[in-house]
């Protein structure tokens, strides 16, 4: 069978390296689609056909009061933190304290991050550029990618001097050419649970089941722990 799957793209890496020994292990195969997860809800909730769907733990408890997720198919898959990253030749600019993170934010020439209203880690860093007064600075220096992974992948590819990306720390693990630097600061740190569902009109349920617990299973929390989750 195979798996219809909407995931946050969070959780991209890791999918992407569990999916091979499912299908050896199951015989079924994955189709996934990853973007930010307000894209993904709209995707999803616009009628696009999905077994399993990963989005935040509070995104999946709203669709399950709504009828949207099979009742008690929710299960964590992990705590991931919204993060900093610059490109492998370049300094670990200092963000130790919600000044010293302001002062990189200003000192930076570019700042890759992914959709400031539609990802999780996008409208986190928005709203922390807001609270320290530098949305106005920071306006001209700003591009933003559909997704974190894309952001990350320009920020690698075009490793320019001075800049620095910001999205969840799984999607910074997962790209190469890149220097994770560390969590947000103490003062504007951001964890956010992701799960998994068998959703409420899944083609495939069974195979759906298998790949979630395939997923959460224990023997999984080495990949988990690798890719950046908590």
């Amino acid at each position: 069978m195979i798996v219809q799957l909407l995931s946050a793209g969070a959780c991209k890496g890791l999918v992407g390296a569990i999916t091979s020994d499912f299908t050896a292990t199951t015989g079924h195969t994955v189709n996934g689609f990853f973007s930010a997860v307000g894209a993904i809800r709209a995707r999803f909730e616009g009628g696009a056909p999905c077994d399993v769907l990963i989005l935040t733990a509070k995104q999946l408890a709203e669709l399950e009061a709504a009828g949207r997720v099979r009742p008690g198919s929710i299960v964590p898959v992990g705590t991931v933190r919204t993060a900093v990253a610059v490109p492998d030749r370049c300094p670990l600019p200092d963000i130790s304290t919600a000044a010293a993170f302001a002062t990189a934010m200003r000192t930076a020439s570019v700042l890759y991050m992914p959709d400031p209203y539609q990802s999780t880690a996008g409208i986190h860093v928005r709203r922390v550029l807001e609270a320290l007064g530098l949305k106005r600075d920071m306006a001209p220096k700003i591009r933003a990618f559909p997704n974190g992974e894309t952001a990350m992948r320009a920020l690698a590819d075009e490793a320019l001097p001075g800049a620095i990306g910001t999205t969840q720390t799984t999607e910074i693990l997962y790209t190469k050419g890149l220097k994770l630097v560390g969590p947000l600061p103490p003062e504007h740190d951001l964890s956010t649970v992701y799960a998994a569902c068998v959703t409420s009109t899944a083609m495939a349920p069974d195979a759906a089941v298998a790949f979630v617990t395939y997923l959460t299973r224990p023997e999984s929390a080495e990949f988990r722990r690798r890719g950046g989750f908590e």
